[in-house]
């Protein structure tokens, strides 16, 4: 006994096992998991490692490449890049495409950094590995407060934070924008100099008085006793009360009498966090796995709504990002568009065939979906815009089944059989050849799934909801369709005759019978319609990804490197002042809703496609919310960019919508690898005078940026001798009088605030006193001026040193204008490169970056499967006709399928 002869003898099993379907699918539903994107796993980890006071070169030689060469060894790795500035290097790790399992591979990075680790020079801070790149903060809050200091909003923050990690929904809860403390010991060089004392001399001296060292135990015969010196710093008064003795002298003296203390922010601040031209700070949260975030939301937002009662006035909470209710939007649109599909279905069936049939046929899409749901949670797929996507796709196909088989029931029974012999005969007889067409149509998605790429991993959700849809509507169709026609359809007995007798049979068999007349003829013309169809995809533009419907997007400013974080805010809150004076949206305009500026820092990871980038003062990127898609691209982009331009033309100013999957950014980039730096720029510069004569292509760079000067104090030996310094010494007293040298710490509760010891603002901050500065010797006392042991040289440097695979790499950079595509500009400008590189000297080379290479190796990787999904197809229809002439005559149908497609795209634009 097949399926469907079960379906209809047991009905009563039948409808139970349907309604519990039903009911179960509809229980799913409530409890599956959302997000804004599905989750692909994370191939890139970073290595962060810190070398104070070290140019870019120096990085890159002592501390990049010797990392480099331990990571190189790793078999699973695709691809390393490194970025040495100033100071500091970060390593880029990319582990190969077809690689899922990430956390040995990681362990492995680890040791083989620790292996490097001892080969690194002294002083070297780290390396820090960090592998978690992932973790998204879709939901942001501001916490401002007028008349507050930056010390009460922290603790504000902080209490928050520990709320929020209670919520069951809540997996992180980053802080930003907050400014950590410092207590400042300024000191004046020439009133030390007069008790006799240096800085070096102080910072020792406060170092062995802040102290927690143990006192020891004192046993008693009936106890045990604890003893504990006093010794560390309990308060500032504390610190100012620190006694100090004279060198040479009997006398004594309190710290207060020779420094000033105050406590402050760091100055000036590593980062800071402005909210519509407000300094604040930020809440960035992130959804844990598996969870629900449109049930965050609402969660969040209790938090903070207790939150404004409990605060006194003045103390301000502003939503910044919402995904919880762009998902909740996505969710609703699907749950429109099935009652949509619903209705359609019924009122064509109504139209075509009957109420009773069109409500037989539309009653298999919400069984087909709430059954789908289950099978998705089995597979652990939640609702996202992939999957979400994907059932509004499955939604114009799944009816098929049920239309075929219904008409067949109705066919048969109008040839005067019963309603359970023509159920259960067109059962039989369509049984297979709809389950090869689900498969079928299902195989053209495999290429996706098969593809080794995060793209493909970011898209696979089509294959496995689309084909779960599929197969649980074929299964709906061989048992819920037929039982309800066996149990409602009423058909009255006629002839084939006048079944085939409309105007529409009778048209298309004269058309039919034409062309079977002229075989030939036909073919041609199909074939030549075909050709056509296939030149016509040259006018079609070329886009992975379509545009993203969110209404935000991102400004990114870059100033010159070495800009100080101090002009990058000022720079900020002017372009912050034009916004809210001009392109705040009101009742008459779309435009600016709410942003938040981080400066000095990329922001949190807001979303799946975007990559926060390396601290640097001389950068902030302002997310912001516009109140409508279109207003981003017709008003708000370009009137920022001419702000931006007009008002700070050294600024590069990047404003882009958000992009849908992953980012390719800048769209178009070229890479310049080679040996010797002087020549690889030497090509660059020509690659950029071509870009620039390619029409479309705009802000065209580099990404090493313009050349930094710095001051390089070259230390005569004879002379530093002769006076009794070291080296060591001008390097420290010339660091604690400019920058200021951590002392000691300060513990408040469970704070740890550094002391710093530094110069007084208006002695250190003039250049013309710095060659009075006194060196001190640590070993003997005595000071000399710091221009009498070293000369002052201006030297020019790389501000940013950027290698690929451990050579230097340059990438050429521009935009596109509006109507214009990067594989445009990459295919006018690939002739050129393949010429011009036959003349470069050995061992420089090029490659596209940007959109050609995150687009291209998620197409090519798709397009490497498609062989695989056309023999699936072959084999599939081979398998229902027996026969390969006829598997052949039916493959036809696919590519002549593709001039209705091209010619939609045309039309769409």
């Amino acid at each position: 006994m097949d399926i469907t002869s079960l379906a209809i003898e047991k009905n009563r099993i039948t409808a139970t096992v349907l309604f519990i379907l039903l009911v179960a699918g509809a229980a799913t539903y409530l409890q599956m998991p959302r997000s804004e994107d599905p989750g692909f796993i994370v191939r890139t980890a970073f290595v962060q490692t810190l070398f104070p006071g070290a140019s870019p070169e120096r990085v890159e030689l002592l501390v990049s490449d010797k990392l480099e060469k331990k990571i190189q060894e790793m078999p699973e790795l695709r691809v390393v890049r490194s970025e040495n500035t100033t100071g500091m290097s970060v390593i880029y790790v990319e582990i190969k495409k077809q690689l899922k399992d990430m956390r040995p591979i990681w362990d492995k990075l680890r040791r083989k950094v620790e292996a490097a680790k001892p080969t690194l020079p002294s002083g070297t801070i780290g390396p820090f590995v960090n592998d978690e790149f992932g973790d998204v903060f879709g939901v942001q809050y501001v916490l401002t407060g007028d008349g507050f200091a930056y010390r009460d909003l922290k603790e504000i923050a902080k209490s928050l934070r520990n709320q929020l990690l209670l919520l069951n929904d809540v997996a992180k809860v980053e802080l930003f924008g907050t400014q950590d403390e410092r207590i400042y010991v300024e000191y004046d060089n020439a009133r030390l100099a007069e008790f006799g004392l240096s800085p070096l001399q102080l910072h020792a001296l406060l170092e062995a008085r802040n102290i927690i060292l143990p006192g020891g135990d004192l046993q008693l015969p009936y106890e045990q006793l604890f003893l504990e010196p006093s010794g560390n710093f309990a308060s500032i008064d504390d610190i100012a009360r620190t006694v100090i003795t004279l060198p040479g002298q009997d006398s004594i003296v309190r710290l207060g009498d020779l420094v000033e203390l105050r406590r402050d922010y760091v100055d000036p601040p590593l980062t800071a966090f402005r909210a519509n031209g407000e300094p604040a700070i930020a809440f960035a949260i992130s959804l844990r796995e598996g969870g629900n975030i449109i049930a965050l939301g609402p969660a969040v937002a209790e938090v903070f709504e207790r939150a404004r009662t409990t605060y006194p006035l003045g103390i301000e909470f502003e939503l910044l990002l919402d995904q919880a209710s762009l998902v909740d939007t996505k969710v609703e649109n699907f749950v429109g568009n099935l009652y949509q599909a619903i209705a359609i279905v019924a009122a064509v069936m109504l139209l075509f065939l009957g109420l009773r049939t069109g409500l037989i046929v539309a009653s298999l899409i919400p069984m087909t979906m709430v059954t789908t749901l289950l099978v998705m949670n089995v597979l652990d797929i939640g609702l996202d815009q992939m999957s979400l996507a994907s059932l509004i796709i499955a939604l114009g196909m799944l009816v098929d089944n049920a239309i075929v088989m219904s008409e067949s029931i109705i066919v048969q029974m109008q040839r005067g059989r019963s309603a359970l012999e023509a159920a259960v005969s067109s059962a039989r007889e369509l049984r297979v050849p709809l389950l090869v067409s689900s498969l079928t149509t299902a195989a053209a998605f495999l290429p996706i799934a098969l593809a080794e790429s995060e793209t493909g991993e970011y898209t696979a959700t089509l294959f496995y909801v689309v084909t779960a849809t599929l197969l649980v509507s074929w299964v709906m169709a061989l048992t819920l369709i037929p039982l309800l026609c066996v149990s409602f359809l009423k058909v009255k007995q006629a002839s084939d005759e006048a079944n085939f007798d409309g105007l529409v049979y009778r048209g298309y068999r004269h058309f039919l019978l034409a062309v079977l007349k002229r075989p030939w003829l036909s073919i041609v013309g199909v074939v030549a319609i075909f050709a056509a169809s296939l030149q016509a995809f040259n006018y079609v533009d070329s886009i992975f990804f379509p545009a993203n419907d969110r209404p935000t997007f991102t400004i990114e400013l870059e100033a010159p490197v070495g800009t100080p974080i101090s002009r990058t805010i000022a720079i900020t809150e002017d372009l912050e002042s034009y916004m809210l004076d001009e392109l705040m949206a009101d009742e008459g305009q779309a435009g600016l809703l709410s942003w938040g500026a981080y400066i000095g820092a990329g922001a949190p990871k807001f979303n799946l496609s975007y990559n926060p980038k390396a601290p640097k003062p001389g950068y902030a990127i302002l997310v912001a919310n516009a109140s409508d898609v279109a207003s981003i691209r017709g008003r708000l982009i370009p009137a920022i960019e001419d702000y931006v331009s007009s008002h700070f033309p050294d600024v590069n100013a990047t404003v882009k919508p958000l992009p849908l999957g992953d980012e390719a950014w800048p769209p178009v980039s070229i890479r310049i690898s080679g040996p010797d730096t002087q020549k690889m720029f030497t090509i660059a510069d020509q690659v950029k005078a071509r870009l620039a004569e390619i029409p479309g292509t705009r802000q065209i760079s580099d990404d090493w940026g313009p050349r930094a000067k710095k001051i390089q104090y070259r230390i005569n030996d004879v002379r530093a001798q002769l006076a009794g310094v070291t080296n060591q010494d001008i390097a420290l007293s010339m660091q604690t009088y400019l920058t200021g040298m951590t002392a000691t710490t300060y513990r408040e509760g469970d704070e740890l605030i550094p002391v710093v010891m530094r110069s007084s603002d208006d002695k250190r901050l003039d250049l013309s006193r710095l060659a009075n500065l006194g060196v001190y010797a640590q070993l003997t006392g005595e000071s000399v001026p710091l221009s009498q042991v070293a000369d002052p040289q201006v030297v020019w440097e790389p501000a940013l040193i950027k290698r690929r695979n451990r050579m230097r790499t340059v990438s050429v950079e521009s935009l596109v204008s509006a109507g214009v595509t990067p594989f445009e500009i990459n295919a006018a400008i690939r002739p050129w490169l393949e010429e011009q590189a036959k003349s470069w000297p050995l061992g420089f080379r090029w490659e596209f970056g940007g959109e050609a290479e995150t687009s291209g190796i998620a197409e090519q990787s798709i397009a490497d499967k498609l062989p695989l999904g056309g023999l699936i197809i072959v084999l599939l229809l081979i398998g229902q006709f027996n026969s390969f002439r006829r598997g052949a005559i039916i493959m036809l149908t696919i590519p002549l399928s593709l001039i209705g497609v091209v010619l939609g795209l045309l039309m769409t634009g």
